[in-house]
Protein backbone atom coordinates (compact mmCIF):
# COMPACT_ATOMS: atom_id res chain seq x y z
CA UNK A 1 0.00 0.00 0.00
CA UNK A 2 1.41 3.26 -0.83
CA UNK A 3 1.23 6.46 1.54
CA UNK A 4 1.90 9.70 1.62
CA UNK A 5 1.67 12.38 3.92
CA UNK A 6 1.25 16.05 4.38
CA UNK A 7 3.60 17.99 6.83
CA UNK A 8 3.33 20.93 8.86
CA UNK A 9 3.08 22.67 12.26
CA UNK A 10 -0.15 22.82 12.81
CA UNK A 11 -1.85 20.81 10.44
CA UNK A 12 -4.92 20.01 11.79
CA UNK A 13 -6.91 22.32 9.84
CA UNK A 14 -5.38 21.14 6.45
CA UNK A 15 -7.71 19.72 3.82
CA UNK A 16 -4.79 18.16 1.85
CA UNK A 17 -6.47 14.52 3.51
CA UNK A 18 -9.82 15.19 2.36
CA UNK A 19 -8.80 15.77 -1.57
CA UNK A 20 -6.32 12.60 -1.55
CA UNK A 21 -8.53 10.52 -0.04
CA UNK A 22 -11.07 11.79 -2.42
CA UNK A 23 -9.11 10.67 -5.35
CA UNK A 24 -8.41 7.40 -3.87
CA UNK A 25 -11.26 6.57 -3.22
CA UNK A 26 -12.66 7.53 -6.86
CA UNK A 27 -9.43 5.65 -8.63
CA UNK A 28 -9.70 2.54 -6.42
CA UNK A 29 -6.38 2.71 -5.05
CA UNK A 30 -4.86 1.19 -1.85
CA UNK A 31 -3.47 3.80 -0.21
CA UNK A 32 -3.25 6.50 2.77
CA UNK A 33 -2.71 10.17 2.96
CA UNK A 34 -1.98 11.40 6.45
CA UNK A 35 -1.10 14.57 8.65
CA UNK A 36 2.12 14.65 10.36
CA UNK A 37 2.59 17.44 12.81
CA UNK A 38 6.27 17.99 13.04
CA UNK A 39 7.73 21.43 14.52
CA UNK A 40 10.23 22.97 13.13
CA UNK A 41 13.47 21.76 14.82
CA UNK A 42 12.50 18.36 14.05
CA UNK A 43 11.73 19.04 10.44
CA UNK A 44 15.02 17.92 8.63
CA UNK A 45 15.00 14.62 10.39
CA UNK A 46 11.91 14.13 9.62
CA UNK A 47 12.55 14.76 6.00
CA UNK A 48 15.77 11.83 5.93
CA UNK A 49 13.52 9.66 7.55
CA UNK A 50 10.45 9.08 5.99
CA UNK A 51 10.97 7.22 3.14
CA UNK A 52 12.17 4.38 6.24
CA UNK A 53 8.41 5.08 7.61
CA UNK A 54 7.17 3.50 4.65
CA UNK A 55 5.90 6.91 2.86
CA UNK A 56 6.25 7.50 -1.03
CA UNK A 57 6.63 11.29 -0.58
CA UNK A 58 3.74 14.15 0.65
CA UNK A 59 3.18 17.36 0.66
CA UNK A 60 5.06 20.62 3.40
CA UNK A 61 3.04 23.35 4.39
CA UNK A 62 3.68 26.11 6.56
CA UNK A 63 6.00 26.50 8.53
CA UNK A 64 9.02 23.90 6.55
CA UNK A 65 8.48 24.98 2.76
CA UNK A 66 11.86 26.85 3.14
CA UNK A 67 13.28 24.13 5.25
CA UNK A 68 12.22 21.51 2.88
CA UNK A 69 13.98 23.60 -0.24
CA UNK A 70 17.08 23.34 1.54
CA UNK A 71 16.32 20.29 2.54
CA UNK A 72 16.10 18.29 -0.64
CA UNK A 73 18.93 16.92 -2.53
CA UNK A 74 17.57 17.50 -6.17
CA UNK A 75 14.74 20.64 -7.30
CA UNK A 76 12.91 21.14 -10.12
CA UNK A 77 13.27 24.20 -11.63
CA UNK A 78 9.64 25.75 -10.27
CA UNK A 79 11.08 24.89 -6.78
CA UNK A 80 14.97 26.47 -7.89
CA UNK A 81 12.74 29.67 -9.10
CA UNK A 82 10.83 29.95 -5.77
CA UNK A 83 13.19 28.96 -2.99
CA UNK A 84 10.67 26.54 -1.50
CA UNK A 85 9.19 23.03 -1.46
CA UNK A 86 5.63 22.10 -1.11
CA UNK A 87 6.07 18.24 -2.80
CA UNK A 88 8.64 16.09 -2.07
CA UNK A 89 9.22 12.11 -3.11
CA UNK A 90 11.91 10.17 -3.76
CA UNK A 91 13.22 8.92 -7.49
CA UNK A 92 15.88 6.65 -7.75
CA UNK A 93 17.10 6.85 -4.22
CA UNK A 94 17.26 10.18 -4.62
CA UNK A 95 15.32 13.01 -2.45
CA UNK A 96 13.68 15.84 -5.14
CA UNK A 97 11.21 18.79 -4.17
CA UNK A 98 8.73 20.33 -6.17
CA UNK A 99 6.87 23.41 -5.87
CA UNK A 100 3.09 23.18 -7.12
CA UNK A 101 1.75 26.76 -5.86
CA UNK A 102 2.46 28.26 -9.25
CA UNK A 103 0.75 25.64 -10.96
CA UNK A 104 -1.87 25.46 -9.01
CA UNK A 105 -2.74 29.17 -8.92
CA UNK A 106 -2.60 29.70 -12.50
CA UNK A 107 -4.45 27.21 -13.17
CA UNK A 108 -7.30 27.96 -11.38
CA UNK A 109 -7.00 31.83 -12.58
CA UNK A 110 -7.41 29.62 -16.65
CA UNK A 111 -10.19 27.72 -15.88
CA UNK A 112 -11.83 30.54 -13.56
CA UNK A 113 -11.48 33.26 -16.27
CA UNK A 114 -11.19 31.21 -19.51
CA UNK A 115 -8.68 31.59 -22.31
CA UNK A 116 -6.95 35.02 -22.94
CA UNK A 117 -7.83 36.53 -19.85
CA UNK A 118 -4.60 37.95 -19.72
CA UNK A 119 -4.48 39.94 -22.61
CA UNK A 120 -6.65 42.44 -20.87
CA UNK A 121 -4.22 42.79 -17.97
CA UNK A 122 -1.52 45.28 -18.19
CA UNK A 123 -0.84 45.44 -14.41
CA UNK A 124 -1.46 42.79 -10.99
CA UNK A 125 -0.82 43.92 -7.79
CA UNK A 126 0.41 41.70 -5.35
CA UNK A 127 -0.53 42.13 -1.82
CA UNK A 128 2.09 40.54 0.59
CA UNK A 129 5.37 38.91 -0.42
CA UNK A 130 5.42 35.50 1.26
CA UNK A 131 6.09 32.41 0.23
CA UNK A 132 2.30 32.25 -1.57
CA UNK A 133 2.83 35.92 -3.19
CA UNK A 134 6.39 34.54 -4.65
CA UNK A 135 4.70 31.39 -6.54
CA UNK A 136 1.89 34.18 -7.70
CA UNK A 137 4.55 36.50 -8.90
CA UNK A 138 6.21 33.81 -10.76
CA UNK A 139 3.13 32.37 -12.30
CA UNK A 140 1.74 35.82 -14.02
CA UNK A 141 5.90 36.81 -14.93
CA UNK A 142 5.51 33.87 -17.78
CA UNK A 143 2.16 35.65 -19.24
CA UNK A 144 1.68 38.87 -21.46
CA UNK A 145 1.67 41.55 -18.51
CA UNK A 146 3.63 44.54 -18.23
CA UNK A 147 4.21 45.13 -14.67
CA UNK A 148 3.66 43.23 -11.20
CA UNK A 149 3.22 45.56 -8.44
CA UNK A 150 4.05 43.72 -4.74
CA UNK A 151 3.08 45.97 -1.82
CA UNK A 152 3.97 44.76 1.73
CA UNK A 153 4.08 46.34 5.45
CA UNK A 154 7.40 45.48 4.96
CA UNK A 155 8.85 46.85 1.98
CA UNK A 156 12.15 44.89 2.23
CA UNK A 157 10.03 41.86 1.32
CA UNK A 158 9.02 42.98 -1.52
CA UNK A 159 12.16 44.16 -2.75
CA UNK A 160 13.55 40.53 -2.08
CA UNK A 161 11.35 39.17 -4.80
CA UNK A 162 12.16 42.08 -6.86
CA UNK A 163 15.60 41.24 -6.84
CA UNK A 164 14.99 37.64 -6.80
CA UNK A 165 12.45 37.41 -9.78
CA UNK A 166 12.79 40.11 -11.89
CA UNK A 167 15.68 38.44 -14.33
CA UNK A 168 13.05 35.55 -15.02
CA UNK A 169 11.38 38.01 -17.04
CA UNK A 170 10.87 41.06 -19.25
CA UNK A 171 7.66 41.72 -16.94
CA UNK A 172 8.59 44.71 -14.98
CA UNK A 173 8.72 44.35 -10.72
CA UNK A 174 7.65 47.15 -8.69
CA UNK A 175 8.21 46.96 -4.96
CA UNK A 176 5.74 49.18 -2.92
CA UNK A 177 5.17 50.44 0.89
CA UNK A 178 1.36 49.20 2.15
CA UNK A 179 0.91 52.90 2.18
CA UNK A 180 1.37 53.64 -2.09
CA UNK A 181 -1.08 51.06 -2.43
CA UNK A 182 -3.40 53.46 -4.18
CA UNK A 183 -0.97 54.08 -6.44
CA UNK A 184 -1.21 51.19 -8.15
CA UNK A 185 -4.88 50.33 -7.29
CA UNK A 186 -6.08 52.50 -10.17
CA UNK A 187 -4.00 50.98 -12.70
CA UNK A 188 -4.00 47.32 -11.89
CA UNK A 189 -6.37 45.03 -13.97
CA UNK A 190 -5.68 41.92 -11.17
CA UNK A 191 -5.50 42.28 -7.84
CA UNK A 192 -4.23 39.26 -5.62
CA UNK A 193 -4.36 38.83 -2.06
CA UNK A 194 -2.11 36.16 -0.48
CA UNK A 195 -1.84 37.91 3.13
CA UNK A 196 -3.53 36.10 5.53
CA UNK A 197 -6.19 39.70 5.99
CA UNK A 198 -9.96 38.80 6.05
CA UNK A 199 -9.19 35.05 6.61
CA UNK A 200 -11.59 33.98 9.67
CA UNK A 201 -9.85 35.25 12.30
CA UNK A 202 -8.00 37.74 11.28
CA UNK A 203 -8.23 41.66 10.99
CA UNK A 204 -9.60 42.51 7.69
CA UNK A 205 -7.95 43.44 4.79
CA UNK A 206 -8.91 46.96 3.95
CA UNK A 207 -8.84 47.86 -0.09
CA UNK A 208 -11.17 50.90 -1.65
CA UNK A 209 -12.15 48.77 -4.44
CA UNK A 210 -13.63 51.95 -6.14
CA UNK A 211 -10.50 52.86 -7.06
CA UNK A 212 -9.59 49.96 -9.23
CA UNK A 213 -10.03 49.85 -12.69
CA UNK A 214 -13.96 48.34 -13.42
CA UNK A 215 -12.72 45.98 -15.34
CA UNK A 216 -10.48 44.30 -12.35
CA UNK A 217 -10.01 40.79 -11.13
CA UNK A 218 -9.77 40.32 -7.87
CA UNK A 219 -8.68 37.24 -6.39
CA UNK A 220 -7.91 35.87 -2.80
CA UNK A 221 -5.70 32.91 -2.15
CA UNK A 222 -7.49 32.38 1.28
CA UNK A 223 -10.14 29.93 1.66
CA UNK A 224 -11.76 30.26 4.83
CA UNK A 225 -14.10 31.66 4.35
CA UNK A 226 -14.57 30.70 1.09
CA UNK A 227 -16.24 34.26 -0.23
CA UNK A 228 -13.67 36.60 2.08
CA UNK A 229 -14.75 40.41 2.32
CA UNK A 230 -12.11 41.41 -0.24
CA UNK A 231 -14.30 39.07 -2.73
CA UNK A 232 -17.61 40.34 -1.48
CA UNK A 233 -16.94 43.65 -1.42
CA UNK A 234 -15.38 43.02 -5.33
CA UNK A 235 -18.59 41.53 -6.31
CA UNK A 236 -20.69 44.35 -5.00
CA UNK A 237 -18.21 47.22 -7.19
CA UNK A 238 -19.06 44.61 -10.26
CA UNK A 239 -15.78 42.91 -10.43
CA UNK A 240 -15.00 39.39 -11.07
CA UNK A 241 -14.01 37.23 -8.60
CA UNK A 242 -11.68 34.01 -7.99
CA UNK A 243 -11.61 32.37 -4.61
CA UNK A 244 -8.96 30.64 -2.92
CA UNK A 245 -10.00 26.83 -3.11
CA UNK A 246 -9.10 26.20 -6.47
CA UNK A 247 -5.22 26.91 -6.02
CA UNK A 248 -5.60 24.35 -3.22
CA UNK A 249 -7.07 21.93 -5.54
CA UNK A 250 -5.39 22.27 -8.67
CA UNK A 251 -1.80 22.46 -6.58
CA UNK A 252 -2.22 18.98 -5.17
CA UNK A 253 -3.01 16.97 -8.48
CA UNK A 254 0.69 16.67 -9.70
CA UNK A 255 1.88 15.52 -6.40
CA UNK A 256 -0.98 12.42 -6.37
CA UNK A 257 0.11 11.50 -9.98
CA UNK A 258 4.00 11.22 -8.66
CA UNK A 259 3.18 9.00 -5.33
CA UNK A 260 -0.23 6.97 -6.86
CA UNK A 261 0.61 6.44 -10.35
CA UNK A 262 -2.54 8.39 -11.32
CA UNK A 263 -3.46 11.98 -12.35
CA UNK A 264 -6.64 12.87 -10.82
CA UNK A 265 -8.65 15.60 -11.83
CA UNK A 266 -10.53 18.49 -9.83
CA UNK A 267 -14.09 17.90 -10.06
CA UNK A 268 -17.58 19.74 -8.90
CA UNK A 269 -17.98 16.49 -6.94
CA UNK A 270 -14.52 17.28 -5.32
CA UNK A 271 -15.23 21.18 -5.01
CA UNK A 272 -18.39 20.14 -3.27
CA UNK A 273 -16.79 17.48 -0.78
CA UNK A 274 -14.77 20.34 0.30
CA UNK A 275 -17.11 23.90 0.69
CA UNK A 276 -19.16 21.09 2.73
CA UNK A 277 -16.51 20.67 5.37
CA UNK A 278 -15.78 24.13 4.97
CA UNK A 279 -19.19 25.19 6.02
CA UNK A 280 -19.53 22.20 8.42
CA UNK A 281 -16.51 23.99 10.63
CA UNK A 282 -17.71 27.14 10.60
Amino acid sequence: MTKAFIVGHPIKHSRSPLIHGFWLKTHGIAGSYERIDVESVNFGDFLKSFHEQGFAGGNVTIPHKEAAFSGVARRTERAERLKAVNTVWIENGVLWGDNTDVLGFMTNLDLSLGTGWEQHVDNALILGAGGAARGIVAGLQDRSLKRIFIANRTIAKAEDIVRDFQRYSAVELVALAWDDLDSALGQSQLIVNTTSLGMAGQPPLNLDLAKAPGNAIVSDIVYVPLKTPLLAAAEAHGLRIVDGLGMLLHQAVPGFERWFGVRPEVTPDLRALIVADLESSK
